[in-house]
């Protein structure tokens, strides 16, 4: 019963920093390592600002 519990708990904690992107570095390296090996991999500063820059450059809004 405790293990059920602890699994579904676990899941749970994965979907929600999946959601919320917490886990985007984790699936970046991932990535990476599957499709861009011969590149070297951004480390954890780099990789958030290069999100942010992504995210926030350019004009994003209707009028």
């Amino acid at each position: 019963m405790l293990t059920s519990f602890k699994v579904r708990l676990k899941q749970y904690w994965q979907i929600l920093r999946h959601i919320s992107g917490d886990d985007d570095y984790e699936r970046y390296l991932v990535h990476h390592q599957a499709h861009h090996a011969d590149l070297p991999v951004l480390d954890r500063g780099m990789f958030f600002r290069s999100e942010q820059q992504r995210k926030w450059e350019g004009i994003r809004r209707c009028c």
